[in-house]
């Protein structure tokens, strides 16, 4: 099997855990969320983040854990169903990699590498995390700044034009995209103001499902302690640390959230998330 068919049979199957978990659960449609958006930006979404995914997966593998899988899954839509992309099916994956990451693919694809599970202490930070990669999908991070959508000005812009499309011009262009998506993800990363965001609103989503609001914030302060070696891709993708857990405590202030009760589900996790194999 040549390496990008078994790309292909790898996301399939993530796929079909993720379609397993939402059986029997309602999918909206576009015009359900913000009118702006039509349809077809949503299939030029998925298409393009079907591809950027497949990428990652090439990159990293995935990692062979049915088990893990599955509870990842669980609770990254536990999650997902909260936000306000119900157009989306939204689907999780771990790589199999020591490497502290995750990565969010536009279309609702999320992966989680298995080095960030490990030094995770429980399920209130993978949550934290999850819903962080949830809020650049929803917010529409990447799709806004390459401009992603189904027309445009241009006759060879537009990724929708560029679905089904076999012209030189239209695989040149869709090819573009792509490349300009993976390049944010694993090497330039996102703007500053776009990780605020996701660290921000993905905080009030994890607590919005109870789970303890500080949970990344601690999770963010203990990976920055890591070795040097261990964290130099994440520092090189993100903001500093240190402001990033401090914006995140003045989000958790700004929206009361100090004084509810959560949970971080450390039990659960540890059954699931740290079981060998």
């Amino acid at each position: 099997m040549n390496r990008l068919r078994k790309i292909g049979v790898m996301l399939a199957g993530l796929l079909l855990v993720a379609a397993t978990i939402d059986a029997g659960s309602a999918r909206g449609r576009a015009h359900e969320t913000k009118q702006w958006i039509t349809e077809d930006d949503v299939q030029a979404e998925i298409e393009v983040g079907r591809e950027v995914a497949a990428r990652i997966i090439g990159t990293y593998t995935l990692y062979k854990n049915d088990e893990l899988t599955r509870y990842v899954n669980l609770v990254g839509k536990s999650l997902a169903r909260n936000a306000n992309r119900p157009e989306l099916m939204f689907t999780f994956g771990v790589l199999d990699t020591p490497e502290i990451n995750a990565f969010a693919a536009p279309g609702g694809y999320v992966f989680i590498t298995k080095g960030a599970i490990d030094v995770m202490n429980n399920e209130a930070e993978l949550a934290g995390v999850l819903g962080h990669e949830i809020i650049h999908i929803t917010q529409r991070h990447i799709v806004r700044e390459l401009d992603i959508k189904a027309t445009s000005k241009e006759a060879s812009a537009g990724v929708g034009r560029l679905l089904g499309g076999s012209t030189d011009v239209v695989k040149v262009a869709f090819t573009k995209a792509v490349d300009q998506a993976v390049n944010i993800l694993l090497e330039r990363g996102y703007q500053k103001g776009d990780e605020f965001e996701a660290d921000s609103l993905g905080t009030v989503l994890s607590a919005s499902m109870n789970y303890d609001p500080r949970a990344l914030s601690g999770y963010l302060d203990r990976i920055a302690k890591a070795k040097e070696s261990e964290t130099a891709t994440l520092k090189k993708l993100h903001p500093g640390f240190e402001e990033r857990t401090g914006r995140i405590q003045s989000t958790i202030t700004k929206e009361g959230l100090e004084a509810g009760k959560y949970a971080d589900w450390k039990i659960r996790f540890e059954k699931y998330a740290k079981r060998k194999g």
